[in-house]
């Protein structure tokens, strides 16, 4: 086989910017901290050319800008390998492009209409202030004519959101919300006008644009926290191989990997990402497919074994046998699932559509009967105008709109008081009816990264020799033990042995860390299940050290206090039986299940579900994400995989466990608040509705008793913030 130098394409991902230069974003593995901002920034920005290097921490994504000074594009790649970092070019999904514009136009709308409430209301009070008697119809006139000026174009402007729905939704010969409050809005302001061209005293510019600012409100929190889902799971795309090294005869030929067949023969390096589902048929190497089975250790692969797509390739070169590819790998399958669980998840939304149907029409019938009924009775055209739209702006659903998201805002500020993000506008109903919790074991029940858990038993200046030397070992045995070192500094001159450990000459002594024969040390005897074992020996002297996942802190206490809720417990896992065991039994879990694929964890909470429970999920890695999708509602913590996020309908932070009952138990007490509303905006409406078509309240009057309705909604949403003793506030972490 001959050499060759294979280049990357990336005319696809270069896009022109301003000045000549050309600008692409780049999706960075790796980004862990806050420094690696400055280090992936400083190693771009050193190629020639690079005019622009900008990470985005949320993301994981780096935008580069260069001129043609730099030759080669695919330096930047280099460079963030040479740094400790692989990057894949990103291309936005055009999907959250338009979501990202839709979030800047409700923030733009929401600002105007605050803006003009607020000048609104200071006119408002210039005029009634003070003594009614005092005040001249001119001056009135004055403050009504500069209300209009400020409400006219801030409600044309504010209200597009509402006004654009409702027009369709009529186009469409149906009704939704939108419509009633539309209508509500403009009456409300053209009666206004009105009112102020005949220097009436009354003017109702404030409650139409205080209307739109609440709704407002609600309609920007609920569409942040969709958006977040769709931002991350744009990184799906970087779990994949963009390219592939196929064999044409005795060469290598890069590829895009969506153009691989099955049976063509692929060499995947040592750090590239597994391109397609195959079979080994040469070398041998160590595979982390943890994205697929959820197992934590690594995977020794040889001839005859089966790989998968998006699995990563440590130690060896591998030539493999494509069996599965363009569309129908493990990986394409999972998304598949995602999609397929995720679309599940709108029958709250249909249910909430069909109310808005039922709710639209009765309030126009509503006040077209108070108008016909005045009308016949007798009254003037006007009078009957005027009680009509009273009702109207009475029964504007300000307050049945308010009375959900207005407990949102509330319950949403308070779970991130303890560390919990939403994702998902509905998340908080749908925690309240879980009565059943499937907890992933590895990164949820235990902390992500492996601990050293003999560290007390250990001279710590030896500890910290053998911690050193491990800083220049990829294994996740001496990665673990690395966490341990207080000097980031490896030791100069340290080799590692593929498959055996790494060697480094100490004060004139050779010291080795890895397995037992090479470190010629005696070997440990197998103890509790879920510990392993690395060893360091120098200057005649062997140490053992036992790694193990540790259980998070307050694992066991929350366990306790969710089933004193009331919920079911499961585990299920990737991980191997005796790995889940011991974790089980220390948590007092009877019901738990090892070496599950996402598939089979799919079908345990669909039987689950076919008894009637609703399922709480709790998972980090990607190969729980389809099975958080499919759960009635789903929790992850903030260290799992970006897509894994994505599909959690909330994220929890720290390192503490205790965020998945504080969860359930101000989603449970949001949700007696929410109908508490519900039954207050119905209460409202039985009361005030009549007094309005028996023509006894006057638009303002209306108007005040919707704004009244509204405050005290609101404020009753106020109490899903109560302190409690089953979840105190402090840092999550």
């Amino acid at each position: 086989m001959s050499a060759m130098t294979e280049a990357i394409d990336l005319s696809l991902y270069a896009k022109p910017e301003s000045a000549g230069t050309l600008g692409m974003d780049v999706a960075v593995e790796g980004i862990s901290c806050g420094a690696c901002i400055s280090r992936i920034e400083g190693a771009v920005k050193s190629l020639p050319g690079v005019t622009e290097a900008r990470v985005n921490y949320t993301n994981r994504r780096l935008h580069v800008a260069w001129s043609d000074a730099l030759t080669e594009p695919s330096r930047i790649f280099q460079a963030l390998a040479d740094n400790g970092y692989r990057g894949h070019p990103f291309v936005a999904l055009r999907a959250e492009q338009e979501e990202a514009a839709e979030a800047r136009h409700l923030t733009r709308c929401l600002a105007v209409a605050g803006f003009a409430a607020m000048n609104i209301m200071l006119l408002s009070v210039s005029v009634w202030s003070g003594n009614v008697t005092d005040i001249t119809p001119e001056t009135r006139d004055f403050f009504h004519w500069a209300s209009a000026l400020i409400a006219l174009p801030a409600a044309a402007y504010a209200g597009r959101p509402f006004f654009s729905s409702a027009f369709a939704a009529l186009r469409a010969r149906t009704l939704n919300m939108n419509v009633p409050i539309s209508l509500g809005v403009i009456l409300a302001l053209s009666m206004s006008v009105v009112e102020t061209a005949n220097h009436a005293e009354h003017a109702y510019y404030d409650s139409a644009i205080m209307l739109l600012f609440f709704l407002l409100v609600g309609r920007t929190l609920d569409h942040a926290m969709r958006r977040r889902t769709r931002a991350v799971a744009g990184n799906l795309a970087a779990l994949r191989a963009e390219t592939a090294h196929r064999f044409k005869g005795d060469e290598l030929v890069n590829v895009p990997a969506a153009a691989l067949k099955a049976g063509d023969r692929v060499l995947v390096r040592p750090g590239e990402r597994v391109p397609a589902d195959g079979e080994v048929v040469g070398g041998s190497s160590e595979i982390d497919d943890s994205l697929i089975t959820g197992e934590t250790a690594r995977r020794k692969v040889a001839n005859g074994a089966t790989v998968y797509a998006g699995s990563l390739n440590y130690s060896g070169a591998l030539t493999m046998r494509v069996t599965a590819a363009g569309g129908s790998s493990l990986l394409d399958d999972i998304e598949r699932l995602l999609e397929k669980a995720a679309s599940a998840k709108s029958r709250t939304r249909r249910l909430a559509d069909r109310a808005s149907a039922i709710y639209a029409p009765v309030v126009h019938t509503t006040a077209l009967l108070t108008f016909a009924g005045w009308y016949l009775y007798g009254a003037p055209v006007h009078d009957a105008i005027i009680t009509a739209i009273a009702v109207l702006i009475i029964t504007c659903p300000c307050a049945l709109a308010l009375a959900i998201p207005a407990v949102q805002v509330v319950a949403s500020g308070a779970l991130f008081r303890r560390g919990i993000i939403l994702n998902s506008g509905d998340a908080i109903e749908r925690l309240a009816e879980a009565d059943t919790v499937i907890f992933d074991k590895t990164g949820t029940l235990t902390l992500p990264e492996p601990r050293v858990v003999n560290a007390a038993a250990i001279d710590p200046a030896l500890a910290q020799q053998a911690a050193r030397l491990a800083l220049s070992s990829r294994h996740p045995l001496a990665m673990a033990l690395a966490r341990e070192a207080t000097s980031r500094v490896p030791f100069d001159g340290a080799v590692e042995e593929p498959g055996q450990g790494v060697r480094a000459t100490i004060d004139g002594v050779e010291a080795r860390l890895g397995s037992a024969s090479f470190c010629g040390a005696p070997l440990q005897r197998e103890g509790e299940a879920g510990i392993s074992h690395i060893y360091f020996s120098c200057a005649g002297q062997h140490t053992t050290f036992a790694i193990a996942q540790r259980l998070r802190s307050d694992a066991i206490e929350t366990v306790q206090a969710l089933r004193d809720l009331g919920l079911d417990l499961h585990i299920l896992s990737g991980d191997r039986d005796a790995a889940v065991r011991p974790v089980a039994e220390a948590l007092g879990v009877p019901q738990w299940r090892g070496g599950l694929n996402p598939a089979e964890k799919i079908a345990v909470i669909d039987s689950l579900k076919a008894q009637g429970r609703r399922v709480l999920m709790v998972g980090d890695g990607l190969n729980d994400a389809p099975s958080l999708a499919a759960a009635h509602v789903s929790l992850s913590p903030i260290s799992a995989a970006d897509v894994t996020q994505a599909q959690a309908d909330a994220v929890f932070l720290g390192e503490r466990l205790g965020p998945v009952n504080d969860a359930v138990v101000i989603a449970r007490r949001a949700r007696r608040l929410m109908m508490q509303n519900l039954w207050l905006a119905a209460l409202y409406n039985l009361i005030a509705v009549p007094v309005a078509i028996a023509g006894l309240v006057t638009p303002l009057i209306a108007a005040l008793a919707m704004s009244g309705s509204s405050v005290l909604v609101t404020l009753n949403a106020l109490r899903a913030a109560n302190k409690s003793k089953t979840f105190p506030e402090g840092d999550p972490s």
